[in-house]
């Protein structure tokens, strides 16, 4: 399936003074924006007038992720809906992506948990053969973006504390759970970017004292939401894949890890016993 995006976009057709895009450039870069030609060059492309780019431009130059500023991040081909407020989804991530539709099985019932803005459930769906699409983030902000988003794609999203407050449906169903916990541990939080840090909601960045704390838990009951031979995906960095590995282990799931060096991912695949 072709990827298009879940935002409705047409390119600008208002044209701007040369001048403007000039100053916009020279307040970008004086801000600390290391791209940002290509930055102005989106504002731009999105803004309806002159007064819009000035917005945008302020909300840039105080620190806001570039995302929220246009509206929208650009993940696996697809322009996923961004708000203020909402975890920006990472390119690296789109490696999580490549793994599931590598395992998905026909009609698959998927769900993504942790899922933000939704981008890695409406990936999944616009690349591969989903039968069903579920997604759950324990943030309202969140669940509210992801459901914009995932309509199109006819995902039903819940506001969950990960599998609490999902349908008792689910149980023993799901063929890929895919996973974007956080895992920056609780210490080093503080390490991050600013425009991180600052506009990003600390639940989608603390992991916990290790970093993994959020996994174990994901990992903990994952067995009795998935399918007979349903895969679990999830994200996590090169130095706490081990942990990772032994949090799927402890559940349950025979593991194996898989690396891009390309995007500087890692990911940890949880594969469910057969049936018997």
């Amino acid at each position: 399936m072709s990827l298009t995006g879940s935002v409705p976009h047409s390119p600008s057709s208002l044209s701007f003074d040369g001048a403007l895009l000039d100053s916009v450039v020279v307040r970008l870069r004086r801000a600390g924006c290391v791209f940002a030609e290509d930055e102005a060059a989106l504002v731009f492309s999105v803004a309806r007038d002159e007064r819009e780019v000035g917005v945008m431009v302020e909300q840039r130059v105080r620190g806001l992720p570039l995302e929220q500023v246009v509206g929208f991040a650009e993940f696996c081909g697809l322009r996923v809906g961004v708000e203020a407020g909402v975890f920006v989804p990472r390119r690296r991530t789109e490696f999580v992506v490549r793994q599931a539709l590598a395992v998905l099985p026909e009609q698959g019932v998927v769900l993504d948990l942790c899922c933000g803005s939704g981008a890695l459930g409406l990936a999944v769906a616009h690349g591969g053969p989903v039968g069903e699409l579920h997604a759950a983030d324990v943030d309202p902000a969140a669940v509210a973006c992801a459901r914009r988003n995932l309509a199109e794609a006819g995902g039903q999203v819940y506001v969950s504390d990960l599998y609490a407050g999902l349908p008792a449906r689910l149980k023993g169903r799901v063929d890929v759970l895919v996973v974007n916990a956080p895992y920056v541990p609780s210490a080093e939080i503080g390490l991050l970017p600013a425009e991180a840090r600052e506009y990003e909601p600390l639940v989608a960045l603390d992991g916990g004292g290790d970093g993994v704390e959020v996994q174990r838990r994901v990992a903990a009951t994952a067995g009795a939401w998935l399918a007979p031979g349903g895969r679990l995906l999830i994200e996590t960095s090169e130095r706490q894949a081990e942990r990772t590995v032994r949090a799927m282990a402890d559940g349950g799931l025979g593991t194996r890890v898989e690396e891009c060096e390309e995007l500087g991912a890692t990911v940890v695949i949880g594969t469910a016993p057969p049936a018997r």
